[in-house]
C-alpha cells in the first residue's frame, strides 16, 4: 500500500479589518471638547482654534 503525504492547500489569511472611522463631528457635535473614560482614566479631548486635536491626560 502507498501512502502519500497529504496534500496541503495553502489558504489566505482574512485581510485585517480596518479600525471604525469616526469623524470630529461625531464626537464633539457642536462642541470642542469630549471626555474619554479609558482604563479608570479621565481624558480630554480638545478641538484648538486651528482645527488640531489635543489627548489631554
Amino acid at each position: 500500500m502507498n501512502t502519500y503525504p497529504p496534500q496541503t492547500i495553502p489558504v489566505k489569511a482574512a485581510p485585517p479589518a480596518s479600525p471604525p472611522l469616526l469623524h470630529s463631528r461625531q464626537l464633539f457635535g457642536d462642541g470642542r471638547e469630549v471626555l474619554i473614560g479609558h482604563q479608570g482614566e479621565i481624558y480630554r479631548l480638545q478641538l484648538t482654534r486651528n482645527g488640531k486635536l489635543i489627548l489631554i491626560k
